[in-house]
């Protein structure tokens, strides 16, 4: 246990704000990873991602549970001599399925660096998939979508997923259904780890104390083996419905409601501008006028925020409420009411200002431990940022006009659009026909 904690805090060891140089680096193989060198500390941490998220799995919960079970025994160490080993050398090794993308996670004292990178290779290239891990990853996956299934928040999530996408991908729950992960079959595991963990879209960031000399012919050991190729993503582009309430009856004293509207993905012209303007709308906390409406005039609810979220097939404008019942109806008027203020007249521009200068000052702050810059690295390849990214994207909020900002209002906050989901008793709302 203090081997663990020793990881962890490593791991987190801040680093020097923007002081960030991001190189490129090719292994002998063809292998590409982002490298930022920091030797002040003896820390590595390494993100990763593959394509073969939920969106393509064969069954709901597949890939999840699959992900779940990589660090779980591998190669000649069984599930407890596995994780054993990465106790011993102080290892913190993980894995997750997303939407779009599985993901992986290395953290390790560089005088470990090797085996680390080791266990890192057996876990990807030889899981076990042992009947013990299997059985007991698969309770607690059940376990916790029984609570999920009882949280109203999760409940209100995964309605909203399903009214918004409908028989699409995005429209099932990413960690599955209780009958589809009872069902998942061991096989199956191996099968979707052998089709979609490959070289094809391999993502790679590395932070910490190591070169790009000594970090080169680690990423043909660790990653060398797997296969080349995966097969072709099949999932269709596509974007919610709209102008739609769905209400799930609950017995509670608190209605949670989810919102959501067509958004705009990660490459498009508007990005930039639409952020600025989110932060403005509910991605501000107390500064924003979602919180300021519903919260700070009138308290009608604690939290309310609105966020983007860009999908590899979509792109969304999200957010929540949670309120008492009798006064849900009033709180999404308010929301309703500010969409529609935003598009037909934007932010004033003290507005402008202040939420430039909040995202632009508190970028560094996102840069304050070398696991948080290996995830970084990996989301600036995976969006195609380019590896300039960390010493422009200040500049390209800078850039945001008030005129952009308005049509990035205008284009995105149409309430007429909104797909609403709420959970519990709420007075004066019902479900659309």
């Amino acid at each position: 246990m203090i081997k663990k904690l020793l990881v962890v805090l490593l791991a987190l060891v801040p680093v020097p704000a923007l002081a960030v140089n991001v190189e490129k680096v090719v292994s002998p193989g063809g292998i590409e990873a982002w490298l930022v060198q920091d030797h002040a500390n003896p820390i590595i941490a390494m993100d990763v991602a593959f394509a073969g998220g939920s969106s393509v799995e064969a069954k709901p919960g597949l890939a999840n549970m699959m992900a779940s079970l990589l660090d779980e025994g591998a190669g000649a160490y069984d599930s407890q001599a596995f994780q054993g080993r990465l106790e011993d050398l102080s290892i913190g090794l993980a894995f997750r399925a997303g939407r779009d993308e599985l993901s992986g996670s290395l953290k390790t004292l560089t005088e470990n660096r090797d085996a680390a990178f080791d266990m890192f290779r057996l876990a990807l290239t030889q899981p076990r998939f042992d009947k013990e891990p299997v059985e007991r990853i698969r309770a607690q996956i059940l376990a916790g979508l029984t609570r999920e299934l009882q949280n109203p928040n999760t409940v209100a999530q995964r309605a909203w997923s399903k009214a918004a996408f409908g028989q699409h991908a995005y429209g099932r729950p990413a960690n599955g259904t209780p009958e589809a992960v009872k069902a998942l079959k061991a096989a199956e595991l191996k099968a979707h780890a052998k089709t979609w963990l490959s070289r094809q879209d391999l993502i790679v960031g590395v932070v910490g104390d190591i070169t790009p000399d000594q970090l080169a012919p680690l990423l043909d050991k660790t990653f060398g083996a797997l296969p080349a190729a995966h097969p072709p993503i099949k999932v269709a582009e596509t974007s919610i419905a709209t102008g739609k309430v769905v209400v799930e009856n609950r017995p509670i004293p608190q209605s949670v409601a989810v919102f959501g509207l067509p958004g705009i993905k990660r490459d498009d012209p508007d990005w930039y501008a639409a952020y600025v303007m989110n932060y403005i709308l509910g991605g501000g906390g107390f500064s924003s006028r979602l919180t300021e409406e519903v919260r700070e005039k009138r308290g009608l609810a604690y939290s309310v925020y609105s966020y983007l979220l860009p999908l590899d097939h979509a792109g969304i404008v999200i957010g929540g409420v949670a309120t008492q019942n009798a006064k849900i109806k009033q709180s999404l008027d308010l929301i309703r009411q500010e969409l529609t203020r935003m598009a037909e007249q934007g932010p004033d521009q003290t507005e402008l200002t202040d939420a430039k200068t909040y995202l632009t000052g508190s970028f560094p702050l996102s840069l304050d431990s070398t696991a948080a810059i290996a995830g970084l690295l990996v989301s600036m390849q995976s969006n195609h940022l380019g590896i300039d990214y960390l010493e422009k994207r200040n500049a390209l909020i800078e850039a945001v006009s008030m005129d952009q900002v308005k049509a990035a209002a205008k284009r995105l906050l149409d309430p007429q659009k909104l797909v609403v989901v709420v959970v519990g008793q709420p007075e004066g709302v019902t479900s659309t026909p």
